[in-house]
């Protein structure tokens, strides 16, 4: 009974000890709360005083800023004004100038209409008196200045001839001198053979039997072998000899070899015509690139395409006035290389210009054009420089002298084919240049007789020295030696002398 006391004591002390402890806890709970509140409180006084402060620092900053930005856009207002005052009398001010400037034209245009009139009153004045002098005179403008430059010259005649004769002669003996020493060491330093290549067209046989076969039964053998190398063949009575026409030298020489091979082989038919054609052609083809190569080799001209030198080659079997093309063009080369060397000009590109000069000769009779043209275009299709070019386009006057090169082979060209024995003409053709020569001669006014000498190479021409003064026979020569140049095609250079000859005849009885 005392132990369950106990614990009912216990229990009851217990309890008690927890409601006091819980009573105690509440009422600090409760103090620390009033001082808490009591705390934010006077936070929230102070935060209201500071706010109360920045609001009325702000307020005194904006009206500050406020009373600056009034002040700044009144002084920005103050300055328009100003400027617009400005425009305003600048604008005032340029109105007064145009008006000014419109006057002023106005003025301008009266005092050049009054010019215009005044100058028109003066040339009618002019014209007036000119005529007056014209019916005194009896003698127009232009007469008057023909008549008085003829007394001019006739009073000063002597004088302005002998000081032209005096600049030509300083003049020319200079360039002649060194000319004639730079073509005369060219020319000895190349000392080649002076006669011609002649290409012939006949075809020796060695019997007159031989023409039958080579006609064939009804014609057939000759008709293939026309048909087979494009040439025609001519078999007439001449003795010993065929003849083998076409106006392409290289199947002539085709046609030539072909027909030499098949009368060496008396088999001659149309099978065998046509291997015997095909045979002479690869020879040829292997002659006419042989013969470019060594042309190009001999001359020191490197570097050409091989097509190029092909066609180089087939000007072996091309004639000129019955000189050998392509020796031509090798002797060009070796000229216009000394000279090039004399001169100082580049000597590989006068040398090569030289040797493919009439290269367009192998063809123009396929191609259409002069064979300078057709050599232009050959050689810029191979990617021939165009300085080469340049040098080899002007050797007949058909284009500019651009360069020294140009110059030269120009020069080299008239060397190689006007010197003794190197060209031959026909006598129909030699003929008629002497006869145009001295029809040429005799056209002019004053000349008396005329006569073409030197195989044509130079024409000498009388004038009558009543009608011709010294002064107009030198410009008679001029004149026609540009009729010459104008209308006649010859090979190297003509000579032109014209002869004014005074004759005092008295007889003593």
């Amino acid at each position: 009974m005392s132990l369950k006391v106990v614990f009912l004591l216990l229990g009851a002390a217990l309890a008690a000890g927890v409601a006091v402890g819980y009573y105690l806890r509440l009422i600090i709970a409760l103090g620390k709360r009033g001082s808490m509140e009591l705390e934010i409180k006077e936070l929230m006084v102070k935060a209201q005083e500071e706010a109360k402060k920045i609001l009325l620092s702000a307020e005194n900053q904006a009206a500050s800023t406020l009373k600056e930005a009034r002040v700044e856009i009144k002084e920005k207002e103050e300055a328009v004004k100003k400027n617009e005052d400005r425009l305003i009398k600048k604008e005032d001010l340029l109105d007064r100038r145009q008006a000014d400037v419109d006057k002023q034209i106005e003025e301008v245009k009266t005092k050049i209409a009054e010019v215009k009139k005044i100058k028109e009153k003066v040339d009618q004045m002019e014209k007036e008196k000119r005529s007056e002098i014209e019916k005194v005179a009896r003698l127009s403008e232009e007469e008057a200045k023909t008549e008085l430059y003829s007394a001019i010259e006739r009073k000063h005649e002597d004088d302005i001839l002998a000081r032209m004769q005096k600049l030509e002669r300083n003049g020319e003996e200079r360039l002649e001198k060194k000319a004639q020493e730079i073509l005369t060491t060219a020319i000895q330093r190349l000392g080649n053979s002076v006669s011609p290549d002649i290409l012939t067209t006949f075809v020796n046989i060695p019997s007159d039997e031989l023409k039958g076969k080579i006609i064939g039964k009804e014609g057939r053998n000759i008709k293939a072998f026309e048909r087979a190398t494009g040439v025609e063949i001519i078999v007439d009575d001449t003795p010993g000899s065929i003849t083998i026409s076409s106006f392409d030298p290289v199947r002539r020489q085709i046609a030539r070899v072909a027909l030499e091979n098949l009368i060496l082989d008396g088999r001659i038919q149309p099978a065998k015509i046509e291997g015997a054609v095909e045979k002479a052609t690869q020879e040829i083809s292997k002659i006419i690139k042989e013969k470019g190569q060594q042309a190009a080799y001999e001359c020191g001209v490197l570097n050409l395409d091989q097509r190029v030198l092909a066609i180089l080659g087939r000007l072996h079997f091309r004639t000129s006035y019955g000189q050998n093309v392509l020796q031509h063009s090798v002797e060009m080369t070796h000229i216009a290389g000394m000279l090039a060397e004399e001169l100082g000009a580049n000597v590989a590109v006068a040398k090569a210009g030289a040797l493919m000069h009439d290269i367009g000769k192998a063809v123009d009779h396929e191609v259409q054009g002069t064979h300078v043209e057709i050599g232009r275009r050959i050689l810029q299709k191979f990617g021939v420089s165009e300085e080469i070019i340049k040098a080899m386009q002007a050797h007949h006057g058909e284009y500019p002298y651009e360069t020294p090169e140009s110059i030269i082979v120009q020069v080299a060209d008239a060397i190689s084919g006007s010197r003794p024995g190197a060209r031959r003409d026909t006598v129909e053709n030699y003929l008629k240049r002497l006869e145009e020569l001295e029809t040429i001669a005799t056209s002019f006014k004053g000349v008396e007789k005329a006569y073409a000498i030197s195989a044509g190479r130079e024409i000498r021409v009388f004038v009558t020295p009543s009608d011709v003064t010294d002064l107009e026979a030198k410009k008679i020569a001029q004149d026609i030696a540009r009729r010459i140049e104008a209308e006649m095609k010859y090979p190297g250079e003509i000579k032109v002398a014209v002869i004014r000859e005074t004759r005092v005849i008295e007889y003593a009885r």
